[in-house]
């Protein structure tokens, strides 16, 4: 029987050293930078048996959302043209609207769903979460869900 999995997202200032480490290495060989493991351990400052033990169980959030189906919930303030910024930053970074739902606006807030499919971004979709959160009028901005 297999154990269920849990996932967090844990922001990146509170990981311990190592895991951000294993993200180096792991770059430095995806990148093409470094070629062997032993080359690209040695230049972060950790041991082979370290990375080999993380290298499966750490990853970014961008890593594990490539053609993935990804929900955001946040509050919009009630202005005109608030929901097209949003739009537009998505477009922009060519990720595929699957869905939006938009509630009635209260108390000068609208509460927005998007769901997107990400395979076709031409960003990084760290870059377009950070600038969705970042835009003036949105507040709360948070993933729901992905898979």
């Amino acid at each position: 029987m297999e154990k269920d999995k849990n996932f967090f997202i844990v922001e990146k200032s509170v990981l311990p050293e190592i895991f951000i480490k294993v993200m180096e290495v792991k770059n430095l060989l995806e990148s093409g930078r470094e070629t062997v493991v032993q080359e690209a351990v040695a230049k972060v400052g950790i041991s082979r048996s370290a990375f080999y033990k993380y290298r499966n169980h750490v990853y970014p959030l961008y890593e594990n959302t490539r053609g993935k189906t990804v929900t955001f919930g946040m509050n919009l303030d009630d202005t005109k043209g608030a929901l097209s910024n949003v739009l537009n930053i998505i477009a922009e970074a060519g990720a595929n609207i699957l869905t939006i739902n938009q509630n009635i606006p209260i108390n000068g807030l609208a509460n927005v769903t998007i769901s997107i499919e990400t395979n076709s971004m031409e960003s990084d979709f760290e870059e377009l979460m950070q600038n969705l959160s970042d835009l003036v009028g949105v507040h709360k901005f948070k993933i729901i869900a992905r898979e």
